[in-house]
């Protein structure tokens, strides 16, 4: 029988509250690694809200009561929330009338003085919980995943680290990096024993943005646990109009100014079809504004942040949905449409285009060929059903099984090969 592989995690969103893909991808691997016999601890900043699931335990760092030599800390609730920049941070912290005037002398100055506060919230965590790895998801756990192996080793044991990759601040800064967060992964992906990228594409990009040797990186792409859905539901919309759709956090690395470009393309072309945008972000007052200054403000609809059943039904009021990133590690939504029976048009700037075969894949950039592959996909019947019988067919093989596999399987081989601490 199959040793129990017991698994540190620290991630910084779970679902229901989820802002990106971080969480569903999350949510999916720790559903997979239970199905492979591991058992997994999952820290997050803050857990208000996020219940326990019956197949791992999920701890709040607000549970603890710390004094660790000249480092004292109350109750923490920390205020570090998905994809936080470090200017909404200071705003969150200075300016949240919720949060009162003695607790905010317990939040870091600013962002990177949270994070590794943070971090220091896992050596407590690390002392008291027992691991054979340690696995980590995206920049802000970094520091926290080192902090653990460090207790790990004051124990005498080696244990694994390992960063997981699912952006790079190149991806979510389109090329222009803060250099204090490139600096914390950087790090933190040197001191990691192996770093898992999400896809080829984010490998390459820790390879020559971050001096990774490649045989380090270990690609897992994302999934998706295929369930058929059901639905009789109508769209009133539908009966007049046909529906283009856009999902996703509005900052630069999504693309949704590349979007409103292609909806103008299309707009002078078709009176009759709508746009659909689902959302927030940074970039969501501009690209209002901007939608207004296009000259079609009455064709596209802000549907803002939604919870995850309201996604799904976004997708199936959906004819065609749209995914224009200029720089997609994965792209999990892509299969989030697939499922749901709409086609799929991806940048070929993406990792979900290395898996799935049956959409059609273009450059962000070149809005002219994505805006006729969406007229195709909506007025040609071949096209569209050969587009809807064949990702139907292909996500239907799809499970969370598999990349959780592929982790069980690196866990085995850091655990084996693992080097004694010197006596």
């Amino acid at each position: 029988m199959q040793k129990t592989i017991k698994i540190l995690m620290f991630g910084w969103e779970f679902p229901p509250f989820n802002s990106g893909g971080l969480g569903t991808a999350c949510y999916g691997l720790t559903r997979g690694l239970s199905r492979n016999n591991a058992e997994i601890v999952f820290v997050l900043p803050r857990a208000s809200g996020v219940k326990n699931e019956n197949y791992m335990k999920i701890l709040n760092t607000a549970a603890l009561d710390i004094d660790n030599g000249s480092i004292k800390f109350k109750t923490i609730d920390s205020i570090l929330t998905p994809y936080l920049s470090s200017e909404s941070y200071i705003n969150e912290r200075y300016n949240n009338t919720k949060i009162e005037v003695d607790e905010k002398l317990m939040y870091g100055e600013d962002l990177f003085s949270e994070v590794m506060r943070y971090s220091q919230e896992a050596k407590i965590i690390a002392s008291k919980e027992e691991y054979d790895v340690i696995h980590c998801h995206d920049w802000l756990t970094f520091p926290a995943g080192i902090e653990a192996k460090k207790i790990a080793k004051m124990r005498g044991i080696n244990t694994p680290l390992i960063a997981h990759v699912h952006a790079t601040e190149f991806d979510r800064t389109a090329g222009n990096p803060n250099q204090a967060v490139y600096n914390v992964e950087r790090h933190g992906m040197h001191k990691a024993d192996a770093v898992i990228a999400v896809s080829n594409y984010t490998k390459n990009m820790v390879m020559n943005h971050y001096g990774i040797d490649g045989k380090k990186i270990h690609v897992i792409h994302n999934s998706i646990d295929y369930m058929p859905s059901y639905s009789s539901e109508e769209f009133k919309i539908k009966k007049h109009h046909k529906i283009v759709l856009f999902v996703g956090r509005m900052t630069i690395q999504k693309g949704p100014d590349h979007f409103l470009w292609i909806a103008k393309k299309i707009a002078e072309k078709d009176d009759n079809i709508r746009f659909v945008m689902v959302g927030s972000g940074d970039m969501f007052p501009f690209i209002v504004e901007e939608a207004a200054n296009l000259g079609i403000g009455d064709k596209v609809f802000f549907a803002d942040f939604m919870p995850q059943k309201d996604v799904e039904r976004a997708y199936r009021m959906a004819d065609v949905y749209v995914m224009p990133s200029l720089s997609e590690p994965f792209g999990i939504t892509a299969l989030e449409s697939m499922k749901n029976g709409t086609p799929v048009i991806v940048s070929k700037q993406s990792g979900v285009s290395e898996i799935i075969k049956n959409c059609i894949i273009v450059d962000f950039w070149d809005i002219n060929r994505i805006a006729d592959n969406i007229i195709n996909v909506l007025y040609d019947s071949d096209t569209r059903n050969k587009l809807v019988g064949g990702s139907m067919e292909e996500i239907k093989k799809f499970s969370w099984n598999e990349p959780a596999r592929k982790c069980i399987q690196l866990y085995n081989s850091l655990i084996l090969n693992k080097k004694p601490l010197p006596a």
